[in-house]
């Protein structure tokens, strides 16, 4: 089992590193003596951030990706081989979407959320990760979210989405284990990124989820914990009380968690 510290010194691509907790996982790991791609589906913000790290002093490129198409993530990799060799991935590419009961949700709101959330993280690890083996050292983290588990009602895609990626990354973390390479799955709840305002989350759940946003946590204290976790090789990483309160509970009590979300939900509809 390598010792090695995968966040210090690494060649890391990160996905969706223009804004957010991408941008934050992009600077951190400049400032761990690490060179970075920054991938993004919107250049110019992965521009914004591969120059943050040139104005540190640190190296770092910039690669406009559609995470959900396979090619494209071929054509990162490929860029991302011909700068260093790569031995940190970072599938945080995600988007917001939900509102509305599972049946009123618009499909391509489902197809949506799938291909960034879940395909996209799917393409990274299928790319990335035979890579990681021919070295047998670095690490893969996958950004999940509380949602992996928590599957709160009218937020049907982005659930299903990020429990596609907890299950994902919980089966590599098994097919990697005893190799030199370290797999961490992120799983927080609110953090003060922009995936709600850019997402397509409609009625009272935007206005919602946009409050509690503003009041979470910042994505760089998010961000240290994770990879100090990577580097610790710890699988898990749900880093504030109220994720883990629901991980306990959800398996504590599982059918009383589910009658719980129920009666909230019920209410918050009474109220509206």
């Amino acid at each position: 089992m390598s010792r090695k510290k995968p966040s210090r010194n690494a060649c890391a691509v990160v996905t969706g590193a223009g804004s957010g907790i991408g941008r934050a996982f992009a600077l951190a790991l400049a400032e761990r003596g690490g060179r970075v791609v920054c991938s993004d589906i919107d250049e110019g913000s992965a521009r914004e951030t591969a120059e943050m790290i040139h104005s540190q002093g640190g190296p770092a490129i910039a690669v406009q990706t559609d995470v959900g198409s396979l090619e494209a993530v071929e054509a990162l990799a490929a860029k991302a081989k011909d700068w260093g060799e790569v031995n940190l991935v970072v599938n945080n590419a995600g988007v917001g979407a939900g509102g509305a009961v599972v049946g009123e949700i618009p499909m391509e709101d489902w197809r949506w959320a799938l291909d960034v959330n879940l395909w996209g993280v799917i393409h990274g690890c299928h790319v990335f990760a035979p890579l990681l083996r021919e070295r047998d050292s670095g690490g893969i983290i996958n950004v999940g979210s509380t949602a992996s588990f928590a599957a709160a009602p009218k937020m049907g895609p982005y659930s299903v989405s990020k429990a596609g990626v907890l299950a994902l990354t919980e089966t590599l973390a098994a097919e990697l284990s005893g190799t030199g390479i370290h797999v961490t799955a992120l799983c927080p709840t609110w953090v003060k990124t922009n995936i709600a305002k850019a997402g397509r989350i409609s009625g009272d759940a935007s206005s919602m989820a946009n409050r509690l946003i503003d009041r979470g946590w910042s994505p760089e204290k998010v961000v240290k914990q994770t990879l100090d976790a990577l580097d610790r090789n710890q699988l898990y990483v749900v880093p504030q009380l109220d994720a883990r309160t629901i991980w306990r509970t959800k398996r504590w009590a599982p059918s009383l968690y589910a009658r719980g979300l129920g009666w909230l939900n019920r209410l918050t509809d009474a109220r509206s």
